[in-house]
């Protein structure tokens, strides 16, 4: 391609000189300068002009791609950081609710366990009471029972010995009337004067060994209970 007009080469290289502005593109190259030195140099310039910019941009493209590629991976990264931040935030969330679940079961716990101990305290307060009651109550029969059987002793006791006493009593009589009638009518009372003696000694010491023997017991039974 040919630019025949003077005036347009003067006002392209003058875009240059003043304002550094120049074409660019393939358009240059497809230019052909015709001989023009002056145009052949603004021509050269532009595409020299054009290659740096053409470097520049690839530079740019190439620092842009890798910043996009850091951005891309930075993104990812974060992305990743989110899901493990969202993932710690829900272990948290359920961790806080199973630590709440947890106390609710352990104050629960403790309240059942609470009561029942104040139903255990209860039930052994009552038993206490319920085994001094059967102690009492044992205790007081048994005194009772004791003052039975020594009230019964003492009237048995008293009894033997009121009968042993008449036994003496008696026979004692029986045997000095029998003594006295003989004298009143005139018959031996050798015989039953000695027999009367003997008869009467034997009573007194049978009566006394009675008496005796019941007293050891008495005693022996005392001694015994305490």
């Amino acid at each position: 391609m040919i630019i025949n007009d003077d005036n347009l080469k003067k006002e392209l290289i003058t875009l240059l000189d003043e304002r550094n502005i120049s074409l660019e593109g393939n358009l240059v190259r497809l230019i052909d300068p015709n001989g023009d030195e002056e145009f052949q140099t603004y021509l050269t310039t532009c595409i020299e002009k054009d290659k740096e910019v053409r470097k520049r941009r690839l530079e740019i493209t190439k620092q842009v791609q890798n910043q996009n590629k850091e951005l891309t991976i930075l993104n990812d990264e974060n992305v990743k950081i989110m899901q493990e931040l969202q993932q710690t935030l829900k272990d948290m969330e359920d961790s806080k609710n199973h630590i709440e679940l947890q106390n609710r079961e352990l104050i629960a716990w403790k309240q059942d366990n609470e009561r029942m101990s104040l139903e255990l305290r209860d039930e052994m307060i009552k038993s206490e009471n319920a085994r001094i009651s059967a102690e009492n109550a044992k205790k007081s029969a048994e005194d009772d029972l004791d003052l039975l059987q020594k009230k019964t002793q003492t009237e048995l006791i008293g009894r033997i010995v009121k009968v042993a006493l008449y036994v003496i009593i008696g026979v004692g009589i029986s045997t000095t009337l029998m003594y006295i009638f003989s004298m009143l009518t005139g018959k031996d009372t050798q015989m039953i004067g000695s027999t009367w003696s003997n008869m009467f000694g034997i009573l007194l010491t049978n009566a006394f060994s009675i008496i005796g023997t019941i007293m050891g017991v008495k005693y022996a039974s005392e001694k015994k209970d305490e």
